[in-house]
């Protein structure tokens, strides 16, 4: 089971795989958890009961590793082809933002292309900062 792709804050990607972006900031939204999930944030996030890794990222920076960042990106994608993957964040836009842009490159949206995808299919607000933007576009799988 999947994504509704209709969801508010699911970003569907060329390949059919669908991934929700959410602020951790607000309630966790109705319907089916995630079964995977990647969290953005300066420190570790509280356990849940779902699988989740937590990815180093200073509120309005880049990930602290970005090997790390790029390995568990990676992960993500292929977990997201039969599961229901989350990426999140305080927010839901800078760094989560910046995460699907870096998915969306990863799985075939060219990286000059990478915001304005995520932008149009997840939210305009997505990606904060000029270096996020820089980041994303410059991300090679």
């Amino acid at each position: 089971m999947t994504w509704d792709p209709d969801a508010l804050g699911v970003l569907r990607l060329p390949s059919g795989r669908l991934v929700r972006g959410r602020g951790l900031a607000r309630p966790l939204p109705e319907g089916p958890e995630p079964q995977f999930a990647l969290y953005f944030l300066g420190k570790e996030p509280p356990a849940t009961a779902w699988d989740a890794t937590w990815v180093r990222w200073p509120d309005f920076r880049l990930p602290a590793d970005k090997a790390a960042f790029g390995k568990t990106l990676r992960e993500a994608w292929e977990r997201a082809e039969t599961e229901r993957v989350e990426f999140a964040c305080h927010g839901g836009h800078g760094r989560t933002g910046t995460a699907l842009a870096c998915l969306a490159v990863l799985d075939g949206v060219p990286a000059a292309e990478a915001v304005a995808y995520v932008r149009a299919g997840y939210s305009p607000k997505a990606v904060e900062t000029p270096w996020q933007r820089r980041f994303a576009a410059g991300f090679r799988p």
